[in-house]
This record gives C-alpha cells, structure tokens and sequence, in this order.
C-alpha cells in the first residue's frame, strides 16, 4: 500500500468516528496530513467530509431507528442533550444542520434530526455543506502558514 492510500484511509476513519460521539480530532488528522503532503490537498478534505458526514449519518440513524433505547446508558446521546437540542431544531429547522461540525452540540443535533425524520437527502446535503466548509477553513489556515 502507497503512503497515499494509508494516509487517505487514515483521514477518511478518522473524520468516520469523530462525527460519532466517540472522542476524534479529525482537524489535527487533517492539518497533519497537509503539512506531511501525505496526499493531495482537495483528497484529504474530500476524504475528510466524506466520512464525518456518513458518521453523522450513523447519529441520524440511531435518532431514527434506536430512539426508543435513548435511557439506555450506551445510546450515543443524553436524554437531556435530546430534550435540549430538541428545542433548538424545533426553532431554526433543519438549517441547524449546518452547524452540525460544531464541537459542542453538533453530533446531539444529527441525532435530534433523525428523531425529527428529516429527509436523509437533506440531512446529507447540510451536513456535507456544513463539514466542508470547516474542513476548507482548517485546510487553508494549515496551507496559509509561511513554512508550508
């Protein structure tokens, strides 16, 4: 396997298990992997969105279809994250999607729109919008830097 391939892999399962709420900083992946030049800038952010928004599409799903364990102590969301993200979907809608790369409340968020049965084509395409747009800000802050 090339350098190229490993670091794409690693970039894609990195960016996959940090949008769960297991603990992940995709971003230093990212930045990383930037400043190493393991592979081609646009691959790693493409690589980057692609997996953290099917992992918040694994948020959406478990909103979706296990809602009914939430109490249970390995659901990936609190009761009271639910109830409290719950109120902020019902506000703004699904345009809260795009703040779903956000570290504090982003993954409650996906779950909560599961719960909401939003229309997976517009979860995905709001998220995906929303993940990119972090991992283009990331990129270009790393690609900025005098000694890249």
């Amino acid at each position: 396997m090339t350098n190229e391939l490993l670091s794409g892999a690693a970039m894609f399962w990195s960016a996959f298990l940090a949008a769960t709420l297991l603990p992940g900083a995709s971003e230093v992946v990212l930045a990383a992997s930037l400043v190493e030049r393991t592979a081609e800038p646009w691959q790693l952010i493409a690589l980057a969105t692609l997996g953290n928004t099917l992992g918040s599409l694994v948020n959406w799903m478990c909103g979706r279809f296990l809602i009914a364990f939430r109490d249970r102590r390995w659901f990936p969301v609190a009761p009271r994250h639910i109830d409290r993200f719950t109120r902020v979907f019902q506000r703004y809608g699904v345009w809260t999607l795009l703040l779903a790369w956000a570290p504090i409340g982003g993954d409650a968020l996906t779950v909560v729109a599961g719960i909401a049965r939003v229309n997976v084509l517009v979860f995905i395409v709001l998220v995906g919008a929303g993940k990119l747009a972090r991992y283009l800000v990331v990129a270009a802050g790393v690609l900025a830097w005098p000694w890249f």
